[in-house]
């Protein structure tokens, strides 16, 4: 089975590497590394950025990157001249400690038709084995709806 292409026109890594100066991304080194026809592929390091005291990669770290790739894949999904994306909602389930390396993350549509866009992120260490899984939640506006809420 063939997979759709769900992007709005024909985003690349360069494109997304110019929107990472002065945000928590590029504090936290967080680097999208592949875009799919329907998936976003991310990596953050294991490092003092993102450890807890207790040597372990802090929750709020995995939660970053998931909102961040979901977050990237809503903005992908709509013309930018004429829409914005916000984070609404995210959940995780931190299912299995990481020390060190990096952890990568994978963002998959759940339901991104309409004003409101599902994004599920599973985040994997080095070895392969699932750390955390995040639900997140982007709704869409309207450039002009967006700057009257401001």
């Amino acid at each position: 089975m063939e997979t759709k292409k769900i992007w709005y026109g024909n985003p690349t890594l360069e494109d997304l590497q110019k929107m990472v100066p002065n945000t928590l991304g590029e504090t936290l080194n967080m680097t999208v590394t592949e875009i799919g026809d329907d998936y976003l592929k991310g990596t953050m390091p294991v490092d003092k950025r993102t450890k807890q005291p207790f040597g372990l990669l802090h929750g709020g770290a995995s939660v970053a990157l998931a909102e961040e790739l979901g977050s990237i894949a809503s903005y992908l999904m709509v013309n930018p001249e004429v829409f914005t994306v916000l984070g609404l909602e995210i959940n995780a389930n931190h299912v299995k400690a990481v020390t060190g390396g990096y952890v990568t993350g994978i963002c998959k549509p759940i339901h991104v038709k309409g004003v409101n866009h599902i994004w599920e992120i599973k985040i994997y260490n080095n070895a392969g084995d699932l750390t955390c899984i995040s639900r997140f939640t982007c709704v869409v506006f309207s450039k002009s709806k967006f700057l009257s809420l401001l």
